[in-house]
């Protein structure tokens, strides 16, 4: 019998384990196939809220944030890079890259899930992060990320131009905080399960067939 899911994916599109655990959640699902029905709606999570339009260094930024050296940032995103390979997603991190505000992108992604167009958007904006290199905060970029998405550059510009959607993604951050989540990714199913960070496939297909199995 085939299990309905509601999933929440909280995550920033700024961070690289929420790209490894879509990816891990994804793969489980094919993987149950028809056990599992999935209705995943992304969340904002903003890991740098007072990140300045400009950006910071990455390096700077994690060996300050987590008392690291550049030598351990630097293995430590190799293994990000190891792991999001290996699910097939490239990853092109190296020390001259930035960490970005990523207010608008949330507000976007909001407007997305209401097109019906979120998941298309959402992967789009890891991609151009991730693997090209673009600010997540520019609106040319989240322009053409929208457009690629298939969704309207006009009505994408004039979500944009504005405040809408702002107080939305607030709720929404403070909802999410008030439960608890302090780090992403977190994947909550059912308003009940919750399973935390990049997970591997195996891991998330377990724990969907183990869901499934209790309703």
């Amino acid at each position: 019998m085939t299990k309905p899911m509601k999933i929440d994916f909280v995550s920033d599109v700024s961070c690289p384990w929420c790209v490894i655990g879509l990816k891990g959640l994804e793969q489980a699902l094919d993987r149950v196939g028809d056990l599992v029905a999935a209705n995943i709606h992304f969340q904002p999570f903003e890991l740098n809220p007072d990140m300045p339009d400009e950006g910071q260094n990455l390096v700077e930024h994690i060996t300050k944030k987590y008392g690291i050296t550049a030598a351990q940032s630097a293995a430590n995103r190799a293994a990000i890079v190891d792991r999001a390979a290996g699910l097939g997603f490239t990853m092109a991190m190296d020390d001259d890259r930035r960490i970005y505000n990523t207010f608008d992108a949330h507000r976007l992604l909001h407007w997305a899930g209401l097109e019906g167009k979120q998941r298309a958007l959402k992967v789009v904006l890891f991609d151009a992060y991730f693997t090209l290199g673009k600010n997540p905060g520019d609106h040319a970029t989240l322009l053409d990320a929208a457009e690629k998405a298939g969704l309207d550059r006009v009505a994408a510009q004039a979500v944009l131009e504005s405040d809408r959607y702002g107080a939305d993604v607030r709720k929404a951050e403070r909802f999410w905080h008030d439960q608890g989540i302090t780090g992403v990714p977190a994947v909550i199913i059912n308003d009940r399960y919750l399973i935390s960070g990049g997970q591997p496939p195996e891991a998330f297909e377990k724990a969907l067939r183990s869901i499934a199995a209790e309703i």
